[in-house]
């Protein structure tokens, strides 16, 4: 073999040993980069291990504060009700009763919510029942009164006095007059109580009218808490509430709330086939069946003194024993006269010094619930289903009073009114002549035209 050939083969041997270190560089260099991508995995694995344990950890903690949470949220669970006196009415057989009444009344609506919570929310253990009545206690006894559902338009103190101690969360408040009072008073609440966690259902019994409609429409915009609450319809709902009432969920307490509305303003406050006690002219104890026969007045009751002053002095010196008996025969008839005072400007004076009364008699008098109409008038034309005394036994100076506390109810005619026998008030008993107010001012259940009138008597009408 020749020297060149040895040369060719000495140069291939070289070229070889060229590619096999490239070869080894490529291969090492390989290697450094995945080391190097190893590393990187690795940190970015430890990284996201130490974070998945954080998580976890931070999640336990969270989980434990819902817990806490809904824990606290599930205390003292409770649901309301929220009602407008002049839409939702409690039936007559509580308001007729009084203070009893009142209590009767709280205890049945007590019953029937928590018949209703336990049927169709039995999610909601053992929550608690709130009620809030709000309505104008003077209008409403007014109402009432002249509706003929009780005698004295009093009887609502003392309905509400016996609701609002029977249970510890059922109140009734007395919004006062004004237009919307009471509606301004439950849409703040409503709100309040919509977006309370403890409230689980709320219970909205009011009239049918553009603002109740108006703000339960506002609450659907708001968002869909439908479910939270309950239409109570006391009336028939009319047309204002015929859209939410397809949305919401409605009850009705039948034996809680009456289903119609009241009869005509001063209508008779017993049954209208008793006959009225006189034709002579339409006093607020009229409007009965056609030609009756008048009830007689008795003579003890006439010599009472009904519309004269009883000074202090003659208050004093009453002595009747305790056993006479004023009013309870009933004479045949009157030869007597029967007047109405009036003053020059032809209004009815109600001649009665309610100075000379002392306090601590009337308010007395008041507590026993006495039939003004048995007393002052001799008969009772609803003594088997009237609800006040007709057995105590009453001296002339209770009497008196008793015709005291009678005027302080306004008569519906006011100083027109020619009734001799009417027992109700014509002038504000509080007022002085002359001034237009009294001290008990805009929440006086007289009308301002009954202040200030004038009592000096010019004319006397017989009748």
């Amino acid at each position: 073999m020749t020297s060149p050939a040895f040369l060719e083969r000495y140069r291939q041997i070289g070229a070889l040993d060229q590619q096999k270190n490239e070869l080894i560089e490529e291969l090492l260099q390989r290697v450094t980069d995945l080391e190097n991508s190893f590393q990187r995995e690795k940190l970015d694995h430890e990284r996201e291990t130490r974070f998945n344990r954080d998580i976890q950890l931070h999640e336990m903690e969270l989980m434990d504060q819902i817990s806490r949470i809904k824990t606290i949220m599930d205390r003292e669970p409770f649901v309301v009700l929220l009602l407008d006196g002049e839409g939702i009415m409690f039936k007559d057989e509580f308001l007729q009763l009084g203070e009893q009444g009142g209590r009767n009344a709280a205890k049945q609506l007590w019953t029937s919510l928590q018949a209703y919570v336990t049927g169709n929310f039995p999610s909601i253990h053992t929550p608690k029942i709130m009620t809030k009545i709000y309505l104008n206690v003077k209008g409403f006894g007014d109402t009432c009164a002249r509706s003929g559902i009780f005698a004295e338009p009093s009887t609502i103190q003392d309905f509400i006095r016996g609701f609002n101690e029977s249970m510890s969360f059922f109140e009734i408040v007395d919004v006062g007059t004004g237009k919307n009072k009471a509606h301004d008073k439950i849409r703040e609440s409503f709100k309040l109580y919509l977006y309370n966690c403890h409230c689980h259902q709320i219970f909205l019994g009011c009239p049918s009218n553009n603002e109740y409609a108006r703000f339960l429409e506002e609450t659907l915009v708001d968002g869909d808490f439908s479910g939270r609450i309950s239409l109570v319809e006391g009336l028939p709902f009319e047309k204002e509430l015929d859209a939410a009432k397809s949305t919401y969920r409605s009850t009705k307490f039948p034996d809680v709330f009456r289903s119609t509305k009241v009869s005509p303003a001063w209508a008779v406050p017993w049954k209208s086939s008793i006959p009225s006690r006189t034709l002579l002219t339409p006093s607020p104890t009229q409007q009965f069946q056609q030609n009756p026969a008048p009830l007689s007045r008795t003579s003890s009751a006439s010599a009472s003194g009904l519309g004269v002053p009883l000074s202090t002095t003659t208050a004093n010196k009453v002595s009747d024993p305790p056993d006479f008996q004023v009013v309870r025969s009933k004479p045949l008839g009157t030869t007597a006269p029967k007047t109405v005072e009036r003053n020059k400007y032809g209004q009815r004076v109600d001649r009665l010094d309610f100075k000379s009364i002392p306090r601590d008699d009337l308010n007395r008098l008041k507590k026993l619930k006495l039939c003004n109409y048995y007393f002052l008038l001799g008969e009772c034309p609803n003594e088997e289903n009237c609800y006040h005394d007709h057995d105590r036994k009453l001296t002339r100076q209770e009497l008196h009073i008793l015709s005291a506390i009678a005027r302080m109810t306004p008569c519906r005619f006011g100083l027109d009114c020619d009734d001799p026998e009417c027992i109700y008030g014509h002038r504000c008993p509080q007022s002085e002549p002359g001034k237009k107010t009294c001290f008990r001012g805009d929440s006086c259940r007289f009308e301002p035209v009954a202040h200030g009138i004038d009592t000096n008597i010019v004319k006397v009408t017989k009748i």
